[in-house]
């Protein structure tokens, strides 16, 4: 009976170590949206995307974004480089990873197109105050999944 207690408590004490743990990260792949920094090693580890991660910064002030869109089945990622008004370094960081700059944009906006069709960069420059932010959205659809399945050949 004292061995199995022992063994229980071991179990009970691994469990709760594993679950402080991860609860952080089960916590953020539930969130709807984040505000961080890079200084947020935790968030920005966890949601930031390469392309974001490796993007030139082309301002001292920066933050990221991130929101997860359930109507449309959309989750878009951003950069926001404050008190700056020119992409141009960003727009050939773009260029050197394969992206090109479509002629419209649902937005206004620029919008560029990289081999994943889901994927859309957004890169829009405000004014009052001086900021650039660059959007990754990828949306997700059962639709695209749905035209690459094989028929099944059934018989009659």
């Amino acid at each position: 009976m004292r061995r199995s207690f022992k063994v229980f408590g071991g179990v009970v004490i691994a469990m709760s170590v594993m679950l402080t743990y991860a609860w952080p990260y089960i916590e953020m792949s539930f969130a709807d949206s984040a505000h961080y920094t890079e200084k947020d090693k935790r968030e920005y580890d966890f949601y930031t995307p390469d392309l974001l991660k490796k993007m030139p910064r082309i301002s001292d002030r920066y933050d990221f974004d991130y929101v997860n869109i359930t109507g449309p089945a959309a989750m878009v990622n951003a950069i926001k480089f404050y008190g700056i008004k020119n992409s141009g370094k960003i727009d050939s960081y773009l260029i050197s990873q394969g992206y090109q700059k479509q002629k419209t944009c649902q937005v206004e906006a620029v919008c560029w197109q990289g081999k994943d069709p889901q994927e859309e960069i957004i890169i829009a420059t405000l004014s009052n105050p001086d900021v650039v932010s660059v959007a990754i959205k990828q949306r997700f659809s059962n639709s695209a999944s749905v035209l690459t399945k094989k028929p099944v050949d059934r018989p009659q």
